[in-house]
């Protein structure tokens, strides 16, 4: 049943009778106009199917590409959140929204054969898995619609090996084993295969099996590996035996993909880290690294045009919750939410994870970080000698942040590819890349866990922010000082308590460090380089301005004199909200404030 009318008309309203109940559906031109964005199309065309309407552009490369989620207005409608959900199948057949991913996943089937994407946690590898999986089986009815629908002419059906390594703990030896023997042996019963467990290993009797899939269907097989890090991961850092046996059984498995390269038409393994050297993938022929390949850095993750395209009315029903204008609410979900960039294009990704939870429960709240911290990250950061200050807000060749070497003692390669550190910048001369939190989701609760555990407080961390917040908001500038000793001196002496002067500066500096970037989550803050030179922090909040200068056993009158010599204040002369100049002693002998002094 079709329906079609150009964008110009005003207002089209249809009724119509489904499972015994009418529906009202009332799609106005402003509605159009928001999804269709900037588009030389002289036509929208409107496809009813039973109580769904969605909405399609016409296009060059597509005869029909979804560009909504179907907008229906009456009481019990209301968008479902595949939050939790990682099949494809169940989003489609449920009417659980779905961003279209579908024209890139064509691309990727149609220009390669063996690829490897890393993504952090929660990011849509596994959907992304799973869409591949129902594309490959040819359920063309799913695809109905979408990008992919008017691409795909074959539709054909290949067989499909899908190996999962989310749900297990692998931290107990044999169960990786037991995991691949488990698949390996249903695989040989689905294709008449009789297992020879005593002469082959599992990759060679997997092999047998794909032979047996090509001559069985006549095409060759399609393998999809998703966390294929996992049993790595689980025990890193925790067992180096356990570690080495786990990378060799992986590296012995995935050697197929060399093995039985005739009989393979695609092969995808995601993941969370890319390891190197000893590597699981020395075994096989090297896959393509799309993690930061500019044609598929959105595959995963949701961008802003997409945000406005399909999440438009919970965004304006979030606006009246927090009584703001739309646009500021964008604003609010990009600094908690957006951020992430995959290559040197820079097209900023939102944490899909955390904005469809935002989005359900109309809440900007910290999701993807209060679902769980890798505990491999924690075990490795505890022994690290290098400080976040010391990793952030620099530039980087791709080498030293891509490849996980696990013989060498760096964190920032494990840091940036879970997802707590993301490309902020690109220097196309030097072709290197600047390192930064994404957001304030990741940055709040990453520095939290690393204050916490660096400086282990007896002061509740988030408390005392607040506090500092609810001071800097009211301009009580001399009350400060307290906070700023009380939760210095809160920190156990064990902790700050270092044998030379070098390391006693760098105590120092990583102390405030932690301590102005967690309270710059809640406030305008930068840490300004000048034509004079580098101040140590300002912090702005509507009404107020705050330029601190700290001098480790020094004096407060020398870290105001550097104030005024450099004219760090200079440049808001002529800003009407009041300045504030701090100046703060730093005792390495007590760890607490020694000297503060303010001016304004």
């Amino acid at each position: 049943m079709f329906f079609m009318c150009t964008y110009k008309q005003q207002l089209m309203p249809m009724r119509f009778l489904s499972s015994a109940k009418i529906v009202y559906i009332r799609i106005t031109i402003d509605n159009i106009r928001r999804r269709l964005g900037k588009t030389n199309s002289k036509k929208v065309f409107f496809v009813l199917q039973c109580t769904r309407l969605s909405l399609y552009l016409h296009n060059e490369r597509a005869d029909f590409r979804r560009i909504s989620q179907p907008y229906i207005e009456r009481k019990d409608a209301k968008m479902k959140y595949p939050i939790g959900i990682q099949s494809f199948d169940q989003i489609i057949e449920d009417g659980y929204v779905y961003v279209d991913k579908t024209d890139m996943i064509y691309d990727l089937t149609h220009e390669g054969k063996i690829y490897f994407l890393s993504r952090p946690r929660r990011f849509g590898k596994s959907l992304l898995v799973s869409t591949l999986k129902n594309y490959y089986l040819g359920r063309k009815d799913l695809f109905k619609g979408l990008a992919i629908d008017g691409m795909e002419k074959e539709w054909n059906v290949y067989p499909v090996f899908h190996v999962d390594f989310n749900g297990s703990d692998f931290t107990q030896a044999g169960v990786l084993e037991k995991r691949i023997n488990g698949y390996v042996s249903d695989w040989e019963k689905e294709y008449g295969v009789v297992s020879d467990g005593n002469t082959l290993d599992l990759g060679g009797r997997f092999i047998k099996i794909l032979e047996a899939a090509h001559a069985k269907t006549g095409r060759r097989a399609v393998v999809l590996i998703d966390e294929y890090d996992k049993p790595i991961l689980d025990v890193l850092d925790m067992s180096r035996e356990l570690e080495d046996r786990h990378r060799n059984v992986l590296k012995a498995f995935y050697s197929v993909f060399k093995g039985a390269d005739a009989h393979l038409q695609f092969v995808l393994l995601t993941g969370v880290t890319k390891f190197s050297q000893v590597s699981v993938f020395s075994g096989f022929n090297q896959p393509k690294d799309i993690s930061m390949d500019a044609r598929y850095e959105t595959l995963c993750g949701i961008t802003q045009d997409e945000l406005e395209r399909y999440f438009a009315e919970p965004v304006e029903l979030m606006a009246k919750d927090y009584k703001c204008s739309t646009d500021e609410m964008k604003q609010r979900l990009r600094r908690q939410y957006d951020g992430y960039h995959f290559s040197k294009r820079m097209t900023g990704v939102y944490n899909p994870f955390s904005l469809l939870n935002a989005l359900d429960s109309l809440s900007v709240d910290d999701y993807w970080f209060r679902s769980g911290t890798p505990t491999y990250l924690i075990r490795l950061l505890a022994h690290f000698n290098e400080n976040m200050n010391e990793l952030t807000g620099k530039y980087y060749a791709m080498e030293e942040f891509i490849d996980y070497k696990a013989d060498v003692e760096r964190p920032l390669p494990m840091i940036y590819q879970s997802g707590y550190l993301t490309i902020k910048d690109y220097n196309m001369r030097h072709n290197t890349f600047l390192l930064d939190f994404p957001n304030d989701e990741v940055k709040k609760g990453f520095l939290t866990m690393i204050a916490s555990s660096y400086l282990q407080p007896r002061e509740r961390l988030n408390g005392w922010i607040f506090d500092v917040i609810d001071a800097m908001e009211a301009g009580e500038a001399d009350s400060l000082r307290t906070l700023f000793t009380s939760f210095l001196s809160s920190i156990p002496y064990t902790m700050r308590r270092k044998d030379n002067e070098a390391e006693r500066e760098r105590y120092f500096q990583y102390t405030f460090y932690l301590i102005m970037r967690l309270i710059s989550v809640y406030t305008v803050y930068t840490e300004k380089v000048q034509s004079q030179g580098r101040v140590d922090c300002v912090v702005e909040t509507p009404q107020y301005v705050y330029i601190f200068e700290f001098k480790l056993d020094g004096t407060a009158d020398e870290a105001l004199s550097q104030i005024e010599d450099k004219g760090y204040a200079r440049e808001y002369s002529a800003d009407a909200r009041r300045v504030f100049k701090i100046g703060a002693s730093f005792s390495s002998e007590t760890g607490t404030i020694s000297d503060w002094k303010v001016q304004d």
